[in-house]
């Protein structure tokens, strides 16, 4: 059995030199994983792909 790791990316709209943002990671198939960059140990969310999308669709337009 393959299991993939997720790849961690920081947002490119990130303040204060990257320190203060959400990481995401889309590389896992069927999931989207958030978690926050200050804490990564805190825990992670999980989107559906079409949930994220949707999500960052909607964040784009405010």
């Amino acid at each position: 059995m393959t299991v993939d790791l997720p790849r961690f990316r920081k947002s490119s709209r990130s303040q204060n030199g990257g320190n203060s943002c959400v990481e995401v990671a889309d590389n896992v198939p069927g999931r989207v994983l958030i978690r926050d960059s200050k804490d990564r140990d805190g825990g992670t969310l999980t989107f559906e792909p079409a949930a994220w999308r949707a999500f960052v669709d909607l964040a784009r337009t405010r």
